[in-house]
């Protein structure tokens, strides 16, 4: 029985942050507390995490550790590059055997087919941060990422991310009416591209549940404003708080 669990735009800053303790508490009740099959980590569960340097290993220590139980439990656990988490494949894949996605993904759970994606390319008017994230994903900026010490990295990464918040603002403080527009305007494109029953994304910090005909999209929001994840089983597609 399908007891899939999707989360996204945390943004941990380290362990001592509240939503980091909240984050874990939910974690370490996936397999214990909580049914768990499949865990997707839909993007930005950190503020900053590139490569597989590890400072950010050591950094996050406790959410790594609960991540590999998962694994080790037989729970698949998938993980969706964000813009402020990138280059994660060596480490999560290759240490964890976690499965690491840079692009949308198509499953079949609880009877439905269900795309899952960050989110981050859902405005294509945003020409400023699409050419940024090209522009991190290149082959040497890659290299680079995994060739530096890690608090190099950190620095550099932390300035980078003030840059791509400024470049996401427009998709992330225009007014609420613009920005659900914009969210149901990507849905109804990436259904043109391949039919979905569900579509799960985050990126846009703002929770949505949209109802299409044929299909039905929902952005996850933040923790920054409200901490919870979705819940999806072959009976429902429920929201769960994290208190």
């Amino acid at each position: 029985m399908t007891q899939a669990w999707f989360v996204s735009d945390i943004h941990i800053a380290d362990m001592q942050d509240e939503k980091a303790g909240k984050f874990l508490a939910f974690l370490s009740s996936l397999g214990r507390d909580r049914a768990c099959t499949q865990l997707f980590l839909v993007g930005d569960i950190f503020d900053l995490w590139v490569g597989d340097h590890f400072y950010f290993v050591k950094k996050f220590g406790p959410i790594v550790l609960e991540v590999k139980r998962l694994v080790s439990e037989g729970v698949e656990v998938h993980y969706f590059e964000g813009n402020h988490d990138l280059h994660l494949s060596r480490y999560f894949s290759g240490e964890l055997g976690v499965v690491v996605h840079m692009g949308p993904e198509y499953f079949y759970l609880g009877g439905q087919t269900i795309r899952v994606e960050h989110g981050d390319q859902s405005d294509p008017e945003d020409k400023g941060y699409r050419f940024l994230r090209w522009f991190l994903r290149t082959p040497p900026l890659k290299l680079l990422s995994y060739r530096l010490p890690g608090s190099v990295v950190n620095a550099i990464g932390e300035k980078a991310s003030v840059r791509s918040r400024a470049y996401t603002s427009k998709s992330k403080t225009i007014d609420e009416i613009t920005a659900r527009r914009k969210l149901h305007e990507h849905a109804e494109r990436a259904y043109t591209e391949m039919p979905f029953d569900l579509l799960i994304y985050g990126h846009v910090h703002i929770r949505d549940d949209y109802r299409a005909k044929g299909f039905r999209a929902i952005n996850l929001g933040t923790w920054l404003l409200e901490p919870g994840v979705l819940h999806v089983t072959e009976e429902e597609v429920q929201w769960v708080s994290i208190l």
